[in-house]
């Protein structure tokens, strides 16, 4: 009898260490709203508070509604969308549940069947960049953008309609348009090595991996085996993340072989006939340009905006050069560096320059403060 009082004080006991459910409260310390702002939450917490046996839980906020969150590929956080009011916070809940069925809001993939492109989108803005088989006809490690103005995901459509239908996606028909022009430049913030005056724009990638694929977020790397650097080859690792709602990609680049002395990173944007408005903001660590968008028809369509954000204190300063403007940054050999670029379009949420413009000092400002995240 004794051993069984025991053993049922065990499983009381073990039964109870597990909390109900997770509060998480977000903080936000900058003077204007965060709305749905990705926030990360350690999934070593989550099962040491829930319990490693639960098979499944949600995110809920103040108001009990569900929340749409991701487990990252590596299996060690989740994320989920955060909307905080200017200099308050915002309380939201984890806990045992069957979560709803929400929609995917990023996706990239590999497409060998538009010359090996490598494209990615989010319910904001659309990319791609460019593939082996393109070689020969455009070489660019530059980026790409397609405006967007719908939350679905395009990709595979425009491609669809355009390989199968000869519907093209350089004409707007109501969801969006490629419209930007790359050529053999850094795009729409597209980095590359810079030595003794001279932009070492490269090739195309050899390699690509995704990495994980959604619902908020999307990451993938590309390789370039050979950089050329003056006299000098390097191999070039490239991840990109795209988070929902974001109109910026997050991207970290590092090199391997013999970094030439004094060799720094610039990240540009492709100035096309010059004719726009570009800003170099170095306090916030920015640049920014944007121009008349215009179908391949010649239709007019809006503005199309183009960015960058090193980040306050990391981006040494930038210039007009050529048919780039351009953002500078030490870069340490051996080590990874980080930056975001990103596009967005006046048809979709940037009435003029100035918002976009504003938008990008903004960013940078969110990642100097970035939101707090505390879990009770």
């Amino acid at each position: 009898m004794k051993k069984l009082v025991i053993a049922l004080m065990a499983i009381v006991v073990t039964s109870t260490a597990f909390a109900a459910s997770l509060k998480v409260t977000v903080a936000n310390t900058l003077g204007f709203d965060r709305n749905k702002e990705i926030v990360s939450v350690s999934m070593a917490v989550v099962k040491q508070k829930l319990g490693t046996d639960a098979k499944s839980f949600i995110v809920v906020d103040a108001k009990g509604n569900q929340v749409p969150y991701q487990v990252t590929a590596n299996k060690l956080t989740l994320i989920f969308p955060a909307t905080v009011k200017a200099n308050g916070s915002a309380v939201y809940e984890i806990k045992a549940g069957t979560p709803e069925k929400f929609a995917v809001k990023t996706f990239g993939r590999f497409v060998p069947e538009r010359k090996d492109d490598f494209a990615w989108e989010n319910d904001r803005i659309a990319f791609r960049m460019y593939g082996p088989k393109l070689a020969n006809e455009n070489p660019s490690n530059g980026v790409d953008v397609w405006l967007k103005k719908t939350e679905a995901l395009i990709v595979d459509k425009f491609y669809y309609n355009d390989l199968q239908k000869g519907i093209h996606y350089h004409v707007d028909h109501g969801e969006g348009i490629d419209c930007y022009k790359v050529a053999h430049t850094l795009g729409a913030g597209g980095i590359a090595p810079y030595t003794d005056s001279t932009l070492w724009v490269q090739n195309q990638y050899s390699t690509w991996k995704v990495i994980e694929n959604g619902p908020l977020r999307t990451t993938f790397q590309l390789t370039y085996d050979s950089v050329k650097v003056g006299k000098t080859c390097l191999k070039e690792y490239y991840t990109v993340s795209i988070d929902a709602g974001s109109q910026l990609n997050k991207a970290v680049v590092s090199y391997v072989g013999k970094v030439p002395t004094g060799m720094k990173l610039a990240a540009g944007l492709f100035l096309h006939d010059k004719k726009g408005v570009s800003k170099i903001d170095a306090k916030a660590g920015c640049i920014g340009y944007g121009e008349v968008a215009t179908s391949d028809a010649g239709v007019p369509a809006g503005r199309d905006y183009v960015g960058a954000v090193l980040g306050s204190g990391k981006m040494l300063s930038g210039k007009l050069q050529g048919d780039h403007v351009l953002a500078f940054a030490n870069y340490k050999p051996g080590t990874k560096f980080t930056y975001y670029f990103g596009a967005g379009w006046s048809q979709w949420g940037f009435p003029n320059d100035q918002s976009w413009f504003d938008y990008l000092r903004d960013f940078s400002l969110k990642l100097q403060s970035p939101l707090k995240v505390t879990v009770k």
